[in-house]
């Protein structure tokens, strides 16, 4: 398996020609949100490990992603139940990107704030050539909830708001098209999905979350990609320890690769 960064337009093309992408997931002290915690170097070291069990005969591009709004339990000061990661902790994980040569994503999980604002508060990353984003509409909750008591929710709108922001900066500052992914776990987290718009520039991936053995999972897959739009991409996230909780083996390689449409994003946590 060769860990290749594709050329800039390699991130823009169709998905029969597409590089499969596999990264990890996590934040600074806190293994319950990923592998992409701690020695950030032996992380990166284990995803390239999890990476050479794809044969795929293709280059596979890595991924970093980075919750950078992370939801916490205590409203805050600003009643918006997050918070922020410093600069140097984005530096930090851009780095171990870059030396894996791979992509930095920034997760948003925005609890009561909202997805433009939090993402427009990482511009300065975003402007980096090999900075995406990853939204989680699960943890955008509705107010007067508390994060964890149900699930939030996005709409296609909002979405396409994000997406023509992103779309901006990849054409003001002349950048490579970016990443934009969007988690799903359930039907009811994306509305209105249809109003995703493709922009110019961005290149959505729609990462579906079920948590669960094969079974359960891929019948969530089949339920949540139902409504995806034609031009955005298919993404599947894996679980070690959730979805192997009950004694069910986690997905093989190839279960993940068999799913229709085929994923160009796997993420594990």
């Amino acid at each position: 398996v060769s860990l290749a960064s594709p050329s800039p337009l390699a991130v823009a093309r169709s998905t029969a020609d597409t590089p499969l992408r596999i990264g990890f997931c996590g934040g600074p002290n806190a293994p319950a949100l990923g592998r992409m915690t701690g020695n950030l170097e032996s992380a990166g070291d284990q995803l390239t490990r999890q990476i050479a069990e794809y044969h795929t005969g293709h280059p596979i591009q890595p991924v970093v992603e980075l919750i950078a709004t992370r939801v916490v339990s205590t409203p805050g000061a600003d009643g918006m139940y997050r918070s922020r990661e410093s600069d140097n902790t984005i530096q930090s994980y851009l780095d171990e990107a870059r030396r894996l040569k791979g992509m930095l994503l920034l997760n948003i999980q925005p609890g009561h704030a909202d997805f433009p604002t939090e993402v427009r508060a990482f511009e300065r990353w975003l402007n980096e050539p090999d900075v995406g984003l990853a939204l989680d509409p699960e943890w955008a909750v509705d107010p007067g909830v508390r994060p964890g008591q149900k699930f939030g929710h996005v709409s296609g709108a909002v979405l396409d708001q994000v997406s023509s922001y992103v779309s901006d900066l990849v054409r003001r500052n002349n950048l490579p098209p970016k990443m934009m992914i969007y988690h799903q776990v359930a039907t009811s987290v994306v509305r209105d999905e249809g109003d995703l718009k493709p922009h110019d520039g961005v290149v959505p991936i729609k990462v579906v979350d079920g948590i669960g053995s094969a079974a359960a999972k891929i019948a969530t897959w089949n339920l949540v990609m139902k409504q995806k739009p034609d031009h955005v991409q298919a993404g599947f996230k894996l679980f070690y320890d959730e979805d192997t909780r009950h004694g069910t083996p986690l997905m093989k390689p190839e279960e993940v690769l068999a799913l229709r449409p085929a994923p160009t994003y796997v993420v594990y946590e």
